[in-house]
């Protein structure tokens, strides 16, 4: 974890407002958010992209020169900035600061004449969230907790830590989740746990990927393409939650980024990152988790875990298998609700009734597992149920979410996905 005291040294040779700048943001963040530093695979781009440098990458390098007094290799970094990005509206702000030290003493981040505070403000908390988890990235050996396990269908997973206003994504390679790469996000301007319409806040959840709307057929407010999300998900749902659009999105085209907290509930990137998501974007298979603050565990911890959900679908596909019917029922909770509402004994006596006292074989294929966010003791599965009674096969795409009670887990929702 990095420790506060290592960066005095490293910045005691700043001119004094950088100093304080910087030394504000590290502490500011959290401590217990620091995670062990890693570097991010860039993902592919397209020829043209190449060509240009990476703003996120010059952005810590200023920042770098400036820990190093070396001003004339950050006004360097910070002329190619916004040269390739004039939109990035945080890079204009560093690079006037940094011309303006040419002329006089610089007391203050952003000290232009008459610029509104409110725009200073947003640019110096996007500043903050930007430093911190460019030089605090996730250990690669480490994964993110909610996410148990992908299906063998699902390329990719994207985490959402609100907390950072940072993206992961990883990679499913055989089961196991690579970090390809981390974006910068803004979210809902009043924060998280969206649970109403208008309330200008970003869900927290488990959510998929349910259209991809290119950018040509949007409003340059969404920039360069959309990904809508399932919300309302059916956890959502069974909890009152209430409104819809709820979108990863680009930026518009006079704009590089947003505040961390500036948008009506979606999740907004730059337009190069969005576009890059929404290339490999599949619908109704790529998972979109969104959490306050992800924690992540080791391998182990999460062998454990992923092995740990795996049994409870194992021994509830048994039971569904089993001679004695009612056995299906330890699996389920008192408090369970079927999609339309009906209580465990309504539903469970329909469901009875349409195997006509035949006992099914059951398969499951391409499940996915995830720990709901902001509901710790909560899991939602996604599978593939094959259902056979004799020559007769039904196929159905089913989602489940389990909760424990006491020492037990149980379901408290099942139905289609």
């Amino acid at each position: 974890m990095v420790r506060f005291a290592a960066y005095q040294g490293k910045f005691a040779s700043l001119p004094l407002v950088f100093a304080r700048l910087l030394l504000s943001t590290a502490m500011a963040v959290p401590a217990a958010l620091a995670l062990a530093s890693s570097s991010s695979i860039p993902p592919q781009s397209t020829p043209a992209e190449l060509r240009k440098p990476d703003p996120e990458a010059l952005l810590i390098e200023i920042y770098k020169d400036l820990g190093s007094n070396r001003l004339q290799e950050a006004q360097s970094k910070a002329d190619a900035l916004v040269a390739a990005y004039p939109n990035f509206r945080l890079g204009q702000l560093v690079r006037g600061d940094l011309l303006l030290m040419h002329a006089r003493p610089v007391t203050s981040f952003g000290q232009i004449n008459d610029a509104p505070a409110a725009k200073l403000k947003d640019l110096r908390a996007e500043a903050m969230v930007r430093l911190h988890s460019l030089q605090e990235r996730p250990n690669p050996d480490l994964i993110p907790q909610p996410v148990l396990q992908v299906s063998e269908d699902q390329k990719n997973v994207l985490v959402v830590d609100t907390t950072r206003a940072r993206m992961y994504v990883y990679e499913n390679q055989g089961g196991q989740l690579k970090l390809m790469t981390d974006y910068y996000i803004s979210h809902g301007r009043f924060g998280v746990n969206k649970s109403r319409e208008g309330d200008q806040r970003t869900p927290i959840g488990v959510y998929y990927v349910n259209a991809r709307i290119p950018g040509p057929k949007l409003p340059d407010f969404y920039g360069t393409g959309a990904l809508p999300l399932n919300y309302p998900n059916e956890w959502d749902k069974r909890n009152g939650r209430s409104g819809s659009g709820i979108w990863l999105h680009g930026t518009p085209s006079d704009n590089f980024s947003r505040p961390p907290l500036s948008s009506d509930g979606c999740v907004v990137l730059a337009n190069p990152d969005l576009q890059t998501l929404y290339s490999t974007a599949e619908v109704g298979k790529t998972v979109v988790v969104i959490s306050e603050n992800i924690k992540f565990i080791d391998k182990d911890q999460w062998s454990k875990e992923r092995d740990a959900g795996n049994q409870l679908m194992q021994q509830w596909q048994q039971d569904m298998e089993a001679p004695d019917a009612d056995k299906v029922l330890t699996n389920y909770s008192s408090n369970f609700r079927s999609a339309v509402g009906e209580s465990l004994s309504t539903w469970f006596n329909r469901q009875q009734k349409g195997l006509n006292g035949a006992r099914p074989s059951i398969k499951l294929r391409d499940l996915s597992l995830f720990r709901y966010p902001g509901a710790e003791d909560t899991i939602v599965s996604t599978f593939v149920q094959e259902t056979s009674i004799g020559k007769n096969k039904n196929v159905v795409r089913k989602r489940q979410y389990w909760q424990r009670e006491g020492a037990q887990w149980k379901i408290v929702y099942e139905g289609n996905a």
